[in-house]
């Protein structure tokens, strides 16, 4: 038996590989054993913590626990065997992987923050959160992962600075093809941070009018009043003027009213006293700035100047609000047995006498 055990294959001897074999496999049964005992032992305890914090720190360093194990293992059974032929691959072998367990923790930390990416995404309003929690999860998870790939390759030997700047030449050639979509990415922050309108915002633009129905990270939505969705890049809308109608404060109406030249003064008077009322007392129209004054002799109408704003910004209700008031301006020039003017021409014929040829 001690013939055989001391006997060598490739240069080790049998009882060296055996108590390899044994190293790792007692490595693979201790990682069991951590995972059945202790790891049960502290989840039981975490989970009667009032916080939830320890139980996300536990989940995060589970797998790398249990990969830590067998990474143990594989290195004693390497320092045991000694093998000198591929000594500096098995090193470099366990180090990348030492070096994956190491980021994977960063990777599942980054999941388990994402409670931190949405308080502060919450910042630029719930329709937006979701959109920029991805974005922002997303773009740290693939720096992670070129950060711990550069690790590894480096640990190999690889020159990753002329690796970096190769990447540096292609990063250029995408970002020339990729030009729009980087632009959009950097109107939609400017969108979330401006907040120029929101969802359900009545917004006008040179392209467009109508109401924002959703607001992503390429392009907003805007549905038509013809019920029509156009698709608007964020590059576009960021860098174009935008009149939000939905923010306004009071909408405005500016009318000229014609009365015909037989409307006599004291007719006037009264018909601009009681305009003035009407809209002094009516409950839609803002109270700020109300004129109503006779400014102007036409061609063909004695000219009555209308200005002033309704309460409600909203389409519909304000067009109610002017047929209203419209109809009241009718009821108040009948009553005051006045006329309205329409475009006309006079034309007066001389008589002359009779010796005298036309």
């Amino acid at each position: 038996m001690e013939a055989y055990l001391e006997y060598g294959i490739f240069g080790l001897k049998v009882i060296d590989i055996i108590i390899s074999i044994v190293i790792i496999s007692l490595s693979f049964l201790g990682k069991t054993i951590f995972s059945k005992t202790i790891l049960e032992m502290l989840k039981r305890f975490t989970k009667k913590t009032k916080t939830t914090i320890d139980d996300d720190m536990l989940e995060v360093l589970e797998s790398p626990l249990k990969l830590s194990f067998i990474l143990l293992g594989f290195y004693m059974a390497k320092e045991w065997l000694k093998i000198e032929g591929i000594e500096p691959f098995l090193n470099s072998m366990i180090k990348s992987f030492m070096i994956f367990i190491i980021f994977l923790i960063f990777y599942k930390a980054l999941d388990k923050s994402s409670n931190i990416v949405k308080k502060f995404s919450l910042n630029f309003g719930k329709e937006l959160s979701a959109d920029i929690e991805n974005f922002i999860i997303k773009t740290f998870r693939i720096i992670i992962i070129i950060i711990g790939a550069m690790s590894i390759l480096s640990e190999w030997g690889i020159n990753v600075s002329a690796f970096v700047a190769s990447l540096g030449l292609v990063g250029m050639a995408l970002a020339l093809a990729a030009k729009d979509t980087a632009a959009n990415l950097f109107g939609s922050l400017v969108i979330f941070t401006d907040r120029p309108f929101r969802i359900g915002d009545w917004v006008l633009t040179p392209d467009v009018e109508g109401t924002v129905e959703e607001i992503g990270i390429r392009s907003t939505k805007i549905r038509t009043f013809a019920q029509a969705l156009v698709n608007v890049p964020n590059a576009v809308i960021a860098n174009t003027a935008i009149t939000n109608w939905s923010r306004m404060g009071k909408r405005r109406i500016k009318m000229r009213l014609g009365l015909t030249y037989s409307t006599t003064t004291t007719q006037m008077e009264k018909i601009l006293e009681e305009l003035r009322a009407l809209l002094k007392n009516h409950k839609d129209v803002h109270q700020d700035s109300i004129m109503v004054n006779f400014d102007e002799f036409e061609g063909s109408s004695l000219s009555v100047f209308c200005y002033f704003f309704t309460t409600t910004t909203v389409w519909k209700e304000y067009l109610n609000v002017r047929e209203d008031i419209n109809l009241k301006m009718m009821k108040i020039v009948e009553q005051n047995d006045a006329s309205f003017a329409f475009p006309s021409q006079s034309i007066y014929f001389e008589n002359l006498p009779e010796n005298k040829m036309i």
